[in-house]
């Protein structure tokens, strides 16, 4: 069992284990010798968000990485899907991005990435888990000017957001009014600039960052505001990104949600009618919506689901040559412009297809037809396996028998934070309410806090 990876890389709360200056310092150590690709001198990229942590957690890890001979280019503040593009576009042999992403701001968490711009695999995670863990004994011939640099890249902002606008056909959204919510996070300087260049009116919401207002109250996991505001503002769109902007939800021109599964939708279809939809395939999770897959049906559009979490996503992509894919949370994945979620180019390919359409999202989100889903989380003391609990099974399997084949139950841990995620789907409100109610209430007698 890993002790230090989760779903996705390490989380934890600031300066308490693991995400301390120690554990950070041995990891950056971890890293370069893992990661090194057989080089003498490695370079390594390390970018973060806008925590008040992240200082702290960069020079530790800085630290490490140099004491082991590579070299560490610093981006600072970038969105984490910039880190998976930029680590390529540097030849760098890795890049670590320093966020919690949606996380409240006292918490920071840990992402790495291959030299491709990939996330590691379990096998990778679990040899540098064992270095971190089981420290060797310390490189003497590591001395003088073999001791790694740290380098600042000034210019790391420049080259993502020409990437960015690159990713869309259309190179003007001239006439398109958005609001823009950057939830105080990785994304602030990098967002707005990239939509203004490219002709659109932007509201900028949230954009800054004091290093503990990340996601306070804003962004994708609070989109309450942004509706007010594109109503106020008469926008055609309000796009909210979170801390680390690899995810996006949407708000149309009504204020009213445009969630990862209506992305899927309308994206899917777009790509397949243009016959750039990798056969004809959308890979998506357990908690995307029964609808979702109705819709793809309809269309001629397989749809396959994995685990929750966009590396899964990521994997039956390269594994069956698929090219997208994505979360009902907003991470959606267009493999062939970047290899990982990235909230601002999903949001340019929605724009594009709007302009290329000339149609509103409410408009083009009605190909989607939902079931009623409801998603319940509990903090828990503990992660108990769910199938030792006998009374919860008990519960889960009559909720499955009242639904039939018209509903689904899924009850799973986070895989970052302790929390128990209870989602029932069914064509009746009520009756989902109740089924999550009474599963809620085992779980809460075997681990509630």
């Amino acid at each position: 069992m890993r002790q230090l990876f989760g779903t996705d890389g390490i989380r934890g709360t600031a300066n308490q284990y693991p995400m301390t200056p120690e554990l950070m310092l041995n990891l950056g150590k971890a890293i370069a010798r893992v990661l090194s690709n057989g080089k003498e001198k490695p370079r390594i990229l390390i970018g973060k968000d806008t925590r008040i942590s992240g200082y702290m957690i960069e020079c530790a890890l800085t630290s490490g990485i140099c004491s082991q001979g590579a070299d560490v280019l610093l981006v600072g503040p970038m969105p984490t899907p910039a880190i998976a593009h930029l680590t390529k576009s540097f030849a760098a042999d890795a890049g670590i991005v320093i966020s919690a992403s949606h996380n409240p701001a006292e918490h920071n968490g840990i992402k790495i990435f291959d030299k491709n711009g990939f996330k590691l695999s379990d096998e990778v995670e679990k040899e540098i888990e064992k270095i971190v863990l089981n420290p060797e004994t310390k490189d003497e011939s590591i001395k003088g000017d073999k001791i790694g640099k740290a380098h600042r890249i000034d210019d790391a902002t420049g080259r993502y957001i020409e990437y960015a606008k690159g990713t869309i056909s259309n190179n003007s959204l001239e006439g398109i009014k958005i609001v823009l919510d950057c939830a105080n996070g990785a994304a602030y300087h990098v967002a707005p600039d990239i939509f203004k260049e490219l002709g659109a009116e932007v509201i900028v919401m949230n954009n800054k960052p004091d290093g503990l207002n990340i996601n306070l109250n804003c962004g994708s996991t609070y989109p309450e505001l942004l509706k007010k505001r594109v109503i106020e503002e008469k926008a055609d769109i309000g796009i909210a990104l979170d801390g680390d902007a690899d995810r996006v939800i949407m708000v149309d021109e009504s204020g009213s949600n445009v969630d990862g599964d209506h992305i899927m939708a309308v994206c899917a279809i777009d790509l397949k009618e243009r016959c750039k939809l990798n056969k004809d395939t959308l890979v998506a999770t357990i908690m995307s919506n029964i609808g979702l897959e109705i819709a793809m049906k309809e269309k001629g559009i397989s749809m396959i689901r994995t685990n929750v979490g966009d590396r899964y996503i990521l994997d039956e992509i390269k594994k069956n040559n698929y090219n997208f894919g994505g979360e009902q949370s907003g991470h959606i994945i267009f493999f062939d412009c970047i290899p990982s979620g990235d909230g601002t180019i999903t949001a340019l390919q929605i724009l594009n297809i709007m302009k290329e359409k000339s149609r509103k999202l409410s408009e083009l989100k009605q190909i989607l037809k939902t079931f009623p889903q409801l998603i319940k989380n509990i903090d828990v003391k503990e992660k108990k396996p769910i199938e030792e609990m006998k009374e919860v099974i008990d519960e889960i399997e009559n909720a499955k028998k009242e639904l039939g084949e018209n509903g689904r139950v899924i009850v799973r841990y986070s895989g970052t934070e302790n929390k128990c995620r209870i989602m029932v789907e069914g064509k009746d409100k009520g009756q989902i309410e109740q089924i999550a109610d009474n599963i809620k209430d085992k779980i809460m007698q075997e681990v509630g806090e």
